[in-house]
């Protein structure tokens, strides 16, 4: 009889891309894993994708109690019935509605991957309330898993769990990247004159690229306030990968103008393959306020680009001062600009960051590391547990 895995995000995107491939690695490795998330064409997506089973139970990425509470009663009900062995959550809202439900409905095995965390840009009341979940979720699981080593350090400095909780497995990251698919020779030149030919960029410019949401927390308004202010004799293009999101987190008012007006800024939207964006451009630049481990700064590297990126859990990790890339303080426009023309001026720098991208991703951060870790985590604990 096959182990029963459910693994759980808030919402299927995280699934279909955060996690993707190992879902389906962990089953051709002999488990029954299951996808839980809030139903939609994404979460279908992922049973195809993945060859793995989904459940679509709705949930919110605010605070919303009825429906909370309706989701929790959905997944304790769930637990119960079919009796998973492991009950694995991402992303807050999951990470706790999933611990309660798994702790209430004794789940041998409860883990929560923390990949960065809200409310370290939450203030006063709010703060104390994102505070007190997140131990409630810390103390329904059995381990929690930082998915970057100063994020470890600052859950315990914090107090939300005991230190013999935390667990970083491999080198950090919770899918590693795939540096196979992430490589310049994936993108052939015709794909490359296409695209520069489509958004009016010439062989001398310098082009910046951001992926990612476009949203407050992401560092898009110091970034676009900082872009428009550069002075470097050569062109220079900022190219912006991602949504605009205008419910929790919207930009202000005259960052999206700028972005609309300025002939030199490339808004393309969400791009399901952002590789060939990655291949027409110089450096990733990625001023965000908090992270997890973030993946498109490892999606860059391996595509040979250096990055500017703030200094908050994972970014300085993954780049390292100087060697593939910089590091500046968050929330900081200045410092922003100065590090996009220093890097655009100085061609010696430029060359030694360009030169370590690669070779320092897939040296630390192959996906098939964080996969073959988290499978031995799993069978660790489901003997420690009794399973095998």
């Amino acid at each position: 009889m096959q182990i029963l895995v459910y693994r759980i995000t808030t919402v299927p995107v995280s699934l279909k891309v955060l996690l993707k491939g190992q879902l389906k690695f962990l089953k051709n490795n002999g488990l029954n894993v299951v996808g839980i998330s809030s139903p939609g064409d994404e979460l279908l997506a992922v049973e195809k994708d993945e060859n793995v089973n989904t459940i679509g139970i709705h949930m919110t990425r605010n605070i919303t109690l009825i429906s909370d509470l309706y989701a929790l009663v959905r997944l304790f009900l769930l637990f119960r019935r079919t009796k998973p062995s492991i009950v694995h959550t991402h992303t807050p809202k999951a990470g706790t509605l999933g611990m309660i439900a798994a702790w209430l409905a004794r789940v041998p095995v409860r883990l929560h991957t923390v990949a960065g965390l809200p409310l370290l840009e939450a203030k006063g009341l709010n703060r104390r309330l994102l505070t007190f979940v997140e131990k409630i979720t810390y103390r329904c699981a059995n381990y929690i898993y930082p998915n970057s080593y100063v994020l470890n350090n600052f859950i315990i400095q914090q107090g939300y769990t005991h230190k013999n909780k935390l667990y970083v497995l491999a080198n950090g990251s919770s899918n590693g990247i795939d540096t196979t698919h992430f490589s310049r020779k994936n993108v052939s030149e015709d794909q490359i004159k296409h695209l520069q030919k489509t958004f009016k960029i010439n062989k001398d410019d310098f082009v910046f690229i951001f992926v990612g949401r476009l949203v407050g927390d992401k560092g898009i308004n110091e970034l676009i306030s900082a872009f428009k202010s550069i002075n470097v004799d050569s062109g220079v293009k900022l190219i912006l990968v991602g949504p605009f999101e205008t419910e929790l987190d919207p930009l202000l008012p005259q960052t999206i103008a700028e972005v609309k007006s300025n002939p030199n800024i490339i808004s393309v939207g969400f791009q399901e393959d952002v590789r060939p964006y990655f291949a027409i451009s110089d450096c990733l630049v990625f001023p965000s306020y908090r992270e997890g481990f973030p993946n498109v700064v490892m999606q860059a590297g391996a595509m040979e680009l250096p990055a500017i990126v703030t200094d908050i859990n994972g970014c300085n990790e993954i780049i390292e001062e100087g060697k593939n890339g910089l590091i500046i303080p968050p929330k900081n426009v200045d410092a922003l600009r100065v590090a996009m023309e220093k890097i655009v001026i100085d061609q010696t720098l430029y060359s030694q960051l360009k030169e370590h991208a690669r070779p320092m991703i897939t040296s630390r951060y192959e996906q098939q590391v964080v996969w073959n870790a988290i499978l031995e985590e799993y069978n660790r604990l489901l003997i420690e547990k009794g399973f095998k």
